[in-house]
């Protein structure tokens, strides 16, 4: 980390020096890491850094080297600047603080609290129901904080794999029905008449634990504006098999949408009629990225086919 860096972290935490712990993990492709600072004589021992550097070459682990994706990928970044600085204070639901962010040349830096050191510090790679329903609670939160606002300066619309920003994942797609069908899915949940601000990234491995079950989020990197339920159903498809999505669909929605009254402060029957029934359209929309980017992935099954015939035939 350059000089400049470290002078900026000892100013906005007020620490008299510091040490890097441990790099957390690298950033998708190669553009920085995630790293650990222990810090001196500061109100808190340590915090985490996102450290944003253009790489030199382009790595994507599954080969879509583009300059369509290399652009995606700035903006993602930007986007995560402008949600710190601008829009994290309003969130009900609990994410790790922001204590600065530095521009400098090519590179960024997002000084934030280590979530470990305040009690979170634990990951999940597999899930019981008390879990599942932290997570729909701290989404639901995370919705109601945006009902109705304009992610100005975020994505117009949110989450990875949204369709304007995937045109060479549609291209390859030869699923011709869902290839057909993509646009007027997409306009079906870009329409909906109740809007939030969405995470955009909202698997498993995005959430921290602490040991009494609380529940925090990370990584906003494609937030922006649309429908809930496209966080809701990609939470689920994230830590589930597929006859447990099935099995558990209606528990999941009556959870989602009772934790999302309590948030909003009293029901909104208009936004769950709404919403509700789009829980299968935007599991289609997650479904037409994935089988165009990895046809071979994991989360490609019959449920999800099934789902997006239903969503096909209804349009």
């Amino acid at each position: 980390m350059n000089t400049h860096f470290k002078s900026i972290i000892l100013q906005k935490t007020g620490a008299t020096s510091l040490v890097e712990k441990e790099t957390i993990q690298e950033l998708w492709s190669g553009y920085g890491k995630i790293i650990r600072i222990a810090l001196e004589n500061a109100p808190v021992e340590s915090i985490v850094i996102k450290h944003v550097q253009l790489p030199n070459s382009q790595n994507h682990p599954r080969g879509w080297h583009t300059d369509i994706g290399h652009q995606r990928k700035l903006k993602s970044y930007k986007v995560e600047t402008t949600w710190y600085k601008t829009y994290s204070k309003h969130c009900k639901a609990r994410l790790p603080k922001c204590f600065g962010i530095e521009n400098y040349q090519d590179e960024t830096l997002i000084i934030l609290e280590d979530l470990d050191a305040a009690g979170f510090p634990l990951r999940k790679h597999s899930v019981e129901w008390h879990t599942i329903e932290k997570c729909l609670e701290w989404l639901a939160q995370f919705h109601a904080s945006y009902l109705g606002k304009t992610p100005n300066e975020l994505w117009d619309v949110g989450t990875y794999w949204h369709l304007e920003t995937r045109p060479q994942e549609l291209e390859v797609l030869d699923d011709t029905a869902l290839k057909n069908a993509a646009n007027a899915i997409d306009k079906k949940l870009n329409n909906c008449n109740f809007k939030t601000f969405v995470h955009g990234d909202a698997k498993l491995a995005n959430f921290c634990f602490s040991k009494n079950g609380a529940v925090a989020g990370v990584d906003f990197q494609y937030i922006g504006g649309g429908c809930g339920m496209k966080d809701v159903a990609y939470f689920i498809g994230s830590c589930l098999n597929e006859s447990e999505c099935e099995r558990l669909e209606s528990k999941v929605l009556d959870t989602y949408f009772t934790h999302l009254h309590n948030a909003l402060g009293k029901p909104n029957k208009p936004l769950e009629n709404e919403w509700r029934p789009l829980y299968h359209v935007a599991w289609a929309d997650f479904h037409r990225f994935l089988k165009g980017w990895s046809p071979g992935h994991w989360k490609i099954n019959s449920y999800s086919e099934r789902i997006t015939a239903k969503v096909i035939k209804n349009l």
